[in-house]
């Protein structure tokens, strides 16, 4: 943009709507009408500033704040920033290990780099299509479907991502069923029904007393998750949300609530059958998305508000954060320590897991590690196949290296 805002040869709308399809490329839901809406809005802004062009476009195409940084990575490549620009050309070309002084300050999301690869020009696609004619010996290389079960979803590109959020629609969650208080007619029971049998007697004036049986009702337990969106789990809570759609939609009792610095209650939301909808909604009811993390007074307001409602029959508890506590675990042993009698099984799924040289230094981390049953890691889709083995013998024997974290811990 020149000295008054204008593209050069006064191409502003065109450009503003190449703008969109960028933005359509990376994701963000934009149709012709939001394009229309953000040229009418800078018709009336005007162009004198550029920061005033920024929150224009914002206003119109942003409506989740997961939306925020796609939004402000694409801004500042498309509208030349060159840093930026750099470090999304580094992303699509062959990479090489970097010493600590060559690496980028922020990383650029693939999702974006990928958008605006898309229109590249007619020479790069002669490139592509001719690199396309190699072949490759493909004898001994992992299907794409075993390759996308083992991607970081930090590290997932868009189409990678649309097809995670297709394979989490298919993952079950065969929770055992436990027995329960009440019983159920049934012939092969161990236990007498005396007024069944009282009643069967009458019938036949006492002379017959045909004995009658009954056994205890089993059900599948509530599941209750806890979900960590603070701003260093944005990007995991974000695709965990479409799990926990597929999950709340195939079964029942199953309780979501998000919590960063205060604590929010989103299954009503999460049961709508279009996820856009329940996005959307989960959106407007949250206001603590990306920010810092509360673990311990989110527990403290979940233990008093809401344990006693669905931690009931035997309930299994999803943890879903890094244990990273802005509050250096204040209060956090006492709350956690309360859950865990709470709930049949807790399970405690941390993405920090899929570093290999991970130790629990962090104080939120050793107050909450004493009190689990389980301690899986969550970043990708193997991850999460996992779980359901886990979750389908609850009275399995927790992973040995579980006893090794908590000793660390202690």
């Amino acid at each position: 943009m020149n000295a008054t805002g204008q593209e050069e040869g006064g191409h502003i709308a065109a450009n503003i709507m190449h703008f969109a399809r960028v933005l359509r490329a990376a994701g963000l839901p934009i149709g012709p009408g939001k394009v229309i809406d953000a040229i009418q809005a800078v018709k009336s802004t005007g162009l004198g500033r550029r920061d005033d062009f920024y929150w224009t476009l914002h206003a119109v195409f942003v409506n989740r704040r997961d939306q925020r940084e796609l939004f402000d990575q694409a801004f500042h490549i498309f509208w030349r920033n060159p840093q930026i620009l750099e470090r999304m050309m580094s992303m699509v070309l062959p990479s090489a290990e970097l010493g600590e002084a060559e690496k980028p300050e922020a990383e650029v999301s693939l999702r974006i780099a990928e958008a605006l690869v898309a229109g590249a020009s007619p020479q790069d696609d002669i490139i592509t299509r001719e690199s396309e004619e190699i072949e490759f010996d493909a004898t001994l290389t992992f299907s794409r479907e075993e390759v996308l079960r083992e991607i970081d979803f930090e590290k997932m590109s868009l189409a990678e991502i649309e097809a995670a959020k297709a394979a989490m629609r298919r993952i079950r969650l065969p929770i055992k069923d436990i027995p329960t208080r009440r019983f159920r007619a049934d012939k092969a029971g161990n236990r007498a029904d005396m007024r069944a049998t009282l009643r069967a007697a009458l019938r036949f004036g006492g002379d017959v007393i045909p004995m009658r049986w009954r056994s205890r009702r089993r059900r599948t337990p509530p599941l209750v998750v806890l979900c960590d969106i603070s701003g260093s789990m944005e990007r995991y809570a974000r695709m965990l949300l479409h799990f926990l759609h597929a999950i709340t939609n195939d079964r029942d009792r199953v309780h979501t609530f998000l919590f960063g610095t205060r604590l929010t209650n989103v299954t009503r939301y999460l049961r709508y059958r279009d996820i856009d909808i329940a996005l959307d909604k989960i959106g407007e009811a949250v206001v603590d998305w990306s920010g810092g993390t509360r673990i311990g007074q989110c527990l403290y307001e979940f233990n008093r508000d809401w344990s006693r409602r669905v931690l009931t029959q035997g309930a299994v508890v999803l943890l879903i954060t890094d244990g990273l506590d802005r509050e250096g675990g204040d209060g956090l042993p006492k709350e956690i320590d309360r859950l865990h009698r709470s709930s049949r099984r807790l399970i405690w799924l941390n993405p920090l897991l899929r570093y290999e040289q991970f130790q629990p230094k962090s104080q939120g981390i050793m107050a909450i590690l004493p009190h689990v049953d389980e301690f899986r890691p969550v970043h990708n889709l193997e991850s999460l196949m996992q779980l359901s083995h886990i979750l389908s013998d609850l009275d399995a024997i927790s992973d040995p290296t579980l006893k090794r974290w908590q000793e660390m811990a202690a």
